[in-house]
């Protein structure tokens, strides 16, 4: 498996931490991936949508658990750019 290596700069991260103290909800961060990514890519696309059914890392979804599909929406995300995306792209690898 390949590993993504993203970088946010600190005071993007600074900014995710004060905004959001504790993990967000996993659906809130699948809404907030929705709106700045218009044209999701295909393979993307199902594991974006059972984050929306989620709450936590911890749950799961079907036989599948919050954490896998967490890693293979970050597997195949890697078309989704800009600031918003690595910053929502590093807090989900933190929720990891």
């Amino acid at each position: 498996m390949k590993t993504l290596k993203i970088t946010v700069s600190p005071e993007m991260q600074a900014i995710i931490k004060a905004a959001y103290p504790k993990p967000r909800p996993l659906y809130q961060i699948a809404v907030d991936i929705r709106s700045d990514w218009s044209k999701p890519y295909f393979g993307a696309v199902p594991y974006l949508n059972a984050m929306r059914g989620l709450q936590s890392i911890d749950d799961a979804y079907g036989l599948d658990n919050a954490r896998s599909i967490v890693r293979y929406f970050l597997a195949n995300a890697a078309t989704w750019k800009g600031d918003k995306a690595r910053a929502i792209k590093t807090e989900l690898k933190e929720m990891l």
